[in-house]
């Protein structure tokens, strides 16, 4: 079976020293409502995966970003996210609008550096945390 791709924003405050974390709550489905994950979602039949991002953080907060480095994961570039789903990730900054929750999430949470893992994140998503916070230690950033 092939996986399904799903992208994801880990959307910072900056690209270069990166300080804040935004953290989005799900509402549904149930299984995972009320835990916390970073913006995004699949990729459709024609799309890039650049391009799905963009749709994505567009239709899901509202704004527009500018991408910085792919976060790489340890399946084939991938991070694992359920049985079905594997996911890629990009650290983006915004470049016009204010994030609001206004697709399949309730709350949005800007998370203070290092505190990146206070809130409850959904399984998949907890050791792409971890590496998100040792690569905004590098001397790059997440450029």
């Amino acid at each position: 079976m092939v996986p399904i791709l799903v992208v994801a924003a880990a959307l910072v405050d900056d690209l270069s020293r990166p300080r804040r974390l935004l953290a989005a709550r799900r509402t549904r489905p149930a299984a995972v409502a009320g835990r916390w994950e970073l913006p995004g979602g699949k990729v459709e039949p024609g799309e890039t995966p650049v391009e799905a991002l963009h749709r994505e953080v567009r239709e899901e907060l509202g704004v527009r970003v500018a991408l910085g480095v792919e976060l790489p994961g340890p399946a084939g570039g991938s991070w694992p996210i359920t049985e079905r789903h594997v996911m890629r990730v990009w650290a983006a900054e915004l470049v016009e609008g204010e994030p609001r929750p206004l697709e399949t999430h309730d709350e949005l949470r800007w998370l203070e550096h290092p505190d990146w893992h206070g809130v409850a994140w959904l399984d998949g998503d907890v050791a792409l945390i971890g590496a998100l916070l040792a690569r905004a230690e590098h001397p790059a950033g997440l450029r």
